[in-house]
């Protein structure tokens, strides 16, 4: 009954598994998933479904199934918006697949990431339904390499230098981002960090469809020190890594001009002070605030 498994076969069990139109076995002879409503085979001889040695069933894969992998997808992103409008439709009393599809066809990039993701998990499951097998014929399993989704994404992404005919999309969302923070905790930073787009050092994250998604510039000063201004992301493409890919694109470009780069980041993106250090960057001050 052994049988290989390779690229095709497994994308033919990936897309039986959700098919919900019929009743399917995988044929280990000929190294195809078979449909048993279907009574003859090509050459017109009967199928007989019942030999177990060569027709066997596919991985169990239900509504369950799929509604925990929608699950775990919407848990593991950052964007809180997005998270929550998801949570909202797997929520429902009805309708929960439609809703969370609903919601991803306004996230398009994310929507990309959730193929793949769903695609990655699939061919896990696959692939540990076949190992089990190997198992019961005394074989080795053969090893599966987890795909890294986190940054999938950003393969849907365009970064090009900026410019003054971006300022107005710039304004809004910084608009918006100073919103986010608190009143003194605005007031703080935009003294920190006055407009001066777009600076000396400039760049524009742009979708696959071309939406502005994000900016970075940074401005030097009178000791040739270079000082980020401003790194700020539209919200639902946060938790892609979109900001750390622009921060890294200005310091690429910074690199060969032996300078000084400072960024002063805001007590409420405190998570971005990871995606700092491993670029190197060391704690310079601490500013703390009292609002009386």
């Amino acid at each position: 009954m052994q049988f290989e498994l390779d690229n095709v076969l497994i994308e033919d069990i990936l897309f039986h598994m959700e098919n919900q139109d019929g009743e399917f076995l995988l044929d280990t002879q000929e190294g195809v998933v078979v449909n048993t409503n279907d009574d003859f085979f090509d050459d017109d001889e009967e199928a007989d479904y019942s030999d177990d040695e060569r027709y066997i069933s596919l991985p169990e894969w239900g509504s369950p199934d799929g509604y925990r992998l929608m699950e775990t997808f919407a848990s593991s992103l950052k964007n809180p918006v997005l998270r929550q409008e998801l949570d909202l439709a797997l929520n429902r009393n009805k309708g929960v697949f439609r809703a969370f599809k609903n919601v991803l066809e306004q996230y398009p990039e994310t929507e990309k990431l959730w193929f793949k993701y769903k695609e990655q998990k699939m061919k896990e499951e696959v692939i540990a339904w076949y190992n089990s097998l190997r198992e019961e014929w005394g074989l080795e399993p053969v090893g599966s390499e987890p795909e890294d989704t986190s940054s999938l994404v950003l393969e849907d992404f365009i970064l090009r230098n900026g410019n003054n005919s971006d300022s107005e999309n710039v304004l809004a969302l910084h608009k918006l981002c100073i919103k986010e923070k608190e009143d003194h905790v605005s007031d703080i930073f935009e003294k920190l960090n006055p407009s001066e787009f777009p600076g000396d050092y400039c760049y524009v994250a742009e979708s696959a469809s071309g939406d502005f998604a994000g900016y970075i510039y940074a401005v030097k000063d009178i000791t040739s020190s270079l000082h980020i201004n401003a790194l700020e992301v539209i919200p639902e493409y946060r938790g892609m890594g979109l900001g750390k890919t622009l921060l890294s694109k200005l310091l690429e470009k910074a690199e060969s001009r032996d300078l000084t780069i400072t960024i002063d980041l805001p007590a409420s993106a405190d998570f971005f002070s990871r995606s700092l250090h491993l670029e190197g960057f060391k704690p310079a001050v601490q500013r703390f605030a009292l609002k009386n």
